[in-house]
């Protein structure tokens, strides 16, 4: 409601400011002549133009100064951290990533039909039956973010209207 009542008032500020009736040099258009306003007086001024060009050394004002050794180095302090970082990578086998879900039911028929129908209309595409217990689940592709998902998702969903992209860990290395 505030905003509202802020709002009113810098429009009413602004339109009182802006609003000034116009200065007529001729008679006005019922008349019969034709209506022209001077408006001049509200144009900015024209500031002259510098055509002389500039040199480049003149442009460019270096401060040249003298190397200073840095005094509080902590590339020692750096490199072990990322020595215990990538040590870290080392041991991680999965990735936090997507994939798309063309099918998740209870029978094991129906979700190898689907595998077969994958391959046969996706050929690029490589799909993988999973086994959650009760479900059985046809997933396709593996993706680090959604965005790389969504391209292959259109055409997936052309021939699996019931697919969606899901978040999923990826295995490194395959």
């Amino acid at each position: 409601m505030l905003r509202i009542l802020l709002l009113i008032g810098c429009l009413g500020l602004l339109v009182g400011a802006g609003c000034q009736p116009p200065q007529k040099t001729r008679a006005s258009a019922s008349d019969g002549s034709r209506y022209q306003e001077d408006l001049s007086t509200t144009r900015p001024p024209i500031s002259p133009v510098n055509k002389e060009p500039v040199s480049q050394e003149e442009n460019v004002k270096r401060d040249v100064r003298t190397y200073t050794e840095p005094t509080h180095a902590i590339n020692k302090q750096v490199d072990a951290v990322l020595d215990s970082i990538d040590r870290i990578n080392l041991t991680r086998r999965f990735l936090d990533g997507y994939t798309i879900q063309v099918y998740s039911g209870l029978k094991r028929e129906e979700a190898l039909n689907i595998k077969k129908d994958l391959l046969l209309y996706l050929p690029k595409l490589e799909a993988d039956v999973q086994y959650n217990q009760p479900n059985f689940r046809v997933k396709v592709g593996r993706y680090f973010t959604q965005l790389e998902a969504q391209k292959d998702f259109q055409q997936v969903k052309k021939y699996f209207p019931a697919a969606i992209i899901v978040p999923d860990r990826i295995q490194i290395g395959q």
